[in-house]
């Protein structure tokens, strides 16, 4: 068996099990204990799984947040990749939400870079800084204020919510904590989370922009599933993997290589999502 295809077998186990150990895979697999750790180390690494000693447990349910700046600084390739597949959705003329994701912070470099002339609406502090002090004309800001969270440097509470239900947009771009299994998207804060539920209810399209590990990380606050979107640009998730990012209607597009750099193209697009293949 490929690598890649025993590691989606260890995600499922551990999504039926929340737990698996290192002698259970070498049975299942007939490989070494040795390329079993090598697995739970890569998909650890992916944020898919937490080792512990003698085998792996799924990462818990968590109200834990990083730093924007922290955040800003993690897989950085993959939210550049997918900034790129995003902006590719624009016209110009259109107005969009940007949530306080640093990977929709990556997006609105991207929108500047390329000048594309839009109305951008946020609740990000730093998407607005930026916006204001880069963006050249025909990019126009509207700033949604209100409570600072100076952890993730974005307004949040009902000033926010208030500002967000005064407009309509094409689409809004937003990423997430994680996504449950049964497609739940999901943030630390209720508060953010709250704000997302208001941009996606105002946007004619909600695109969901998220990378492998956010498939197995679990936020506190559940947002909308995903059969409320309207896409999933996903890097890095292939096979069964992509179970949860699947509803019907909902277009599911793989950006960037598969995790372990095996299998598929680069880039896939798929028919519909009702019969079963990604989009």
């Amino acid at each position: 068996m490929l690598a890649a295809s025993r590691r989606e077998r260890i995600v499922e186990l551990l999504r039926d099990s929340r737990s698996v150990t290192v002698a259970e895979l070498e049975r299942e697999f007939g490989i070494s204990a040795m390329t079993v750790r090598r697995d739970l180390a890569e998909l650890e690494r992916q944020g898919i799984a937490r080792r512990t000693h003698g085998g792996a447990v799924l990462p818990d349910i968590a109200a834990h947040e990083d730093s924007f700046a922290q955040r800003l600084e993690t897989a950085t390739e993959e939210k550049r990749l997918l900034a790129d597949a995003a902006i590719a959705m624009l016209s110009p003329a259109e107005t969009i939400f940007l949530d306080s994701s640093t990977t929709s912070y990556f997006l609105a470099r991207q929108i500047v870079e390329r000048g594309i002339g839009l109305t951008v609406i946020t609740n990000s502090l730093p998407v607005m800084d930026f916006l204001a002090t880069e963006a050249p004309p025909g990019i126009d800001l509207i700033g949604a204020g209100g409570l600072l969270r100076r952890l993730t440097r974005s307004f949040v509470g009902p000033v926010a919510i208030a500002a967000v239900r005064g407009y309509f947009a094409d689409r809004v771009f937003l990423s997430v904590k994680g996504v449950t299994a049964d497609g739940t998207l999901t943030d630390a804060d209720p508060l953010e989370a709250e704000v997302k539920r208001a941009m996606i209810t105002q946007a004619t399209e909600a695109v969901l922009l998220v990378d492998a590990s956010k498939l197995s990380a679990r936020g506190l606050s559940a947002i909308v599933p995903v059969s409320q979107l309207h896409a999933v640009l996903a890097h890095g998730v292939r096979g069964e993997m992509a179970a949860a990012l699947r509803a019907p209607g909902v277009e599911l597009r793989a950006i960037g290589e598969p995790t372990d750099g095996a299998g598929e193209p680069p880039t896939a697009q798929a028919s519909d999502a009702t019969d079963g293949d990604e989009r």
